[in-house]
């Protein structure tokens, strides 16, 4: 189900702030691409959905080659130049299903939570073919409906990971897709990262609203949940910090000859 969310309205002023992640965070992903990724360097990579750009400066310092964030949003890409400058990314006006890149000009695609963001998949797909060269890697960051993970502030939002089920794609879908259009699968790559270094700077951090599945969700929910996962965050305070950590999935596919 493509529920349509409006980054421009008003999550591109919280984005940044409520999705921040640590270095250390941003590191365990960058070794995540980088084992999935093809050997040679440098590679040209396209950052699909690249939003503030919270991941772009450091895939350049990564591979070594230019790196193209593509993202529909005018009020993203404004905060992504200002927050994540770097000498060899380029942020583009785009979206999945017209990327400004020529025929076979990357190596090595990402996907950053943005699978479920793309209104006509298909077309998305076909584009991400066009523009990768044969033997390029795609690296899609994404939850799967059905098998969602743990994720902490599921416990204080009764309903999210009912809404998650709803908006994001099934795995074997997105790879009978992929499938078609000459994307074949690699492999599923699971990724434990450590979202905050506690409960109180996780909570300080959501209370933002930067997290997209609450646009789909009432007033009456958000609040209630809001007030639950602040209490836990207040009962942990003087504790010893507890991180937290979430496991996520890297789905892994590769543009096949021809």
């Amino acid at each position: 189900m493509h529920i349509r969310v409006d980054y421009d309205e008003g999550l591109h002023a919280v984005y940044e702030r409520g999705r921040v992640l640590p270095p250390e965070t941003v590191a365990t992903w960058m070794a995540a691409l980088e084992r999935n990724a093809p050997a040679r360097r440098p590679l040209t990579v396209l950052d699909l959905g690249s939003g503030t750009g919270r991941f772009s400066d450091a895939i350049a310092d990564t591979f070594g080659g230019p790196v193209y964030g593509v993202e529909p949003s005018t009020r993203m890409r404004e905060v992504a130049e200002a927050a994540h400058p770097h000498e060899r990314v380029s942020y583009l006006d785009g979206r999945a299903e017209a990327i400004p890149l020529p025929d076979n000009s990357c190596d090595l695609s990402v996907m950053f939570l943005v699978l479920h963001h793309i209104e006509h998949r298909m077309l998305g797909v076909k584009e991400l073919a066009r523009v990768l060269r044969p033997g390029a890697r795609l690296c899609v960051h994404s939850g799967f409906s059905g098998q969602m993970h743990d994720h902490v502030w599921y416990r204080y939002f009764t309903r999210a990971r009912e809404v998650d089920d709803l908006v994001f794609p099934r795995l074997d879908e997105v790879i009978a897709q992929f499938a078609d259009a000459g994307i074949g699968y690699v492999g599923l790559d699971q990724v434990d990262q450590q979202v905050a270094a506690s409960l109180p700077a996780y909570f300080e951090r959501f209370r933002h609203r930067s997290f997209s599945t609450l646009q789909h969700m009432t007033e009456d929910e958000i609040a209630e949940g809001m007030a639950a996962m602040q209490r836990a965050a207040e009962a942990a305070e003087g504790a010893p910090p507890e991180p937290v950590i979430q496991t996520a999935d890297l789905l892994v596919l590769e543009r096949l000859d021809g």
